[in-house]
């Protein structure tokens, strides 16, 4: 990093009668020249970045990572410039999603540059800067905070269409610090599942919006509904047994294939507290435990079957986010 001008000496200020600042002074100087120069370079990473949508979700285990990246390839896929900020500093996933467990970050002229993940998706995250990925990490507020706008300020994005930031759960400090500290953003996707207490959640987070001034750009309901297909008799009725007991009925067509849709939890859970709330609903994702298998191996669902259900459902999404960024006109918070 270059150094300070506040902390340049003149040799001949001693003999000029000057003071020369105390190393506390001298500190405190620098850390406020560097906070203001990452201050001028989020402004121009904000400028260089024509979109930027934050992705939450009330609770845990709803599937937000997986959106999150799921987002980052679909938009990738339409020929998109795109970038994954994964925020949550002390439960980072997203580079194990993407294909990048075990990368190490490139830092050149005091600026880090982003890995790159499949489809070309620039990513950045914690997991990257940890030595053992068994090692908690323990940071309180301020130390994270920081941590968050060195992220922002100190990265090397290059031109993007798209920045997909993925937050921990819940409304905590980070979604504030972001909102602070990047301009123009387009909105936030409440990730849910059809579950109550992951739609009460959601609701938090629909309120928590109007406190950071960022638009809800919609609702995404994962793990919708599981489809189970099958082949028999051709024009003939089948009968699955599904949760609870419950039977669900289909008809073979003349190859003899059918398909059922069961409802692991609910149905239209996410529709309708987006109705309630009069925010936008994005669309459902299917229940599909090719996520699982592929955010083990690194390869994610989208990429190992571009033309399969989830990756149509997320396509779908993807159409919704890009028709409400056309409308959105978000002032966000002032930078500090």
């Amino acid at each position: 990093m270059a150094e300070s001008p506040l902390s340049v000496h003149d040799p001949n200020s001693e003999s000029s009668g000057e003071q020369k600042p105390s190393p506390q002074q001298q500190k405190q100087m620098e850390q406020a020249y560097a906070q203001m120069k990452r201050k001028m370079s989020m402004q121009e990473i904000g400028r260089k970045i024509k979109h930027k949508i934050m992705v939450l979700s009330g609770k845990g285990g709803v599937g937000k990572s997986t959106v999150s990246t799921g987002l980052a390839l679909s938009l990738a896929q339409r020929g998109h410039s795109v970038g994954i900020l994964d925020i949550d500093i002390t439960g980072p996933n997203v580079p194990k999603m993407m294909g990048l467990d075990g990368r190490r970050l490139h830092v050149e002229e005091g600026r880090i540059h982003p890995a790159q993940g499949h489809l070309g998706v620039k990513v950045i995250s914690m997991a990257f800067l940890l030595e053992d990925e068994d090692t908690p990490v323990v940071w309180r507020g301020p130390i994270k905070l920081g941590a968050i706008q060195q992220f922002i300020g100190d990265v090397e994005w290059g031109q993007l269409d798209y920045l997909i930031i993925d937050f921990p759960p819940g409304t905590s400090d980070e979604p504030l610090t972001v909102a602070q500290s990047l301009p123009d953003i387009d909105g936030m996707v409440i990730v849910t599942t059809p579950q109550d207490v992951a739609l009460l959640d959601s609701r938090k987070s629909i309120t928590f919006s109007e406190s950071l001034k960022v638009p809800v750009l919609g609702v995404v309901e994962n793990m919708s509904g599981y489809t189970i297909r099958g082949n028999g008799p051709s024009n003939s009725q089948v009968t699955i047994s599904g949760p609870g007991g419950k039977s669900h009925n289909a008809t073979t067509d003349e190859d003899g294939n059918f398909s059922v849709t069961l409802d692991i939890f609910k149905e239209g859970g996410g529709k309708s507290t987006a109705e309630e709330f009069g925010v936008p609903f994005l669309g459902a994702l299917p229940f599909d435990p090719g996520f699982v298998r592929g955010g083990d191996d690194g390869v994610h669902r989208i990429v190992s079957e571009p033309e399969g259900e989830s990756a149509i459902a997320f396509s779908k999404v993807v159409e919704s986010i890009i028709d409400q960024i056309g409308g959105s006109t978000s002032s966000g918070l002032e930078i500090i």
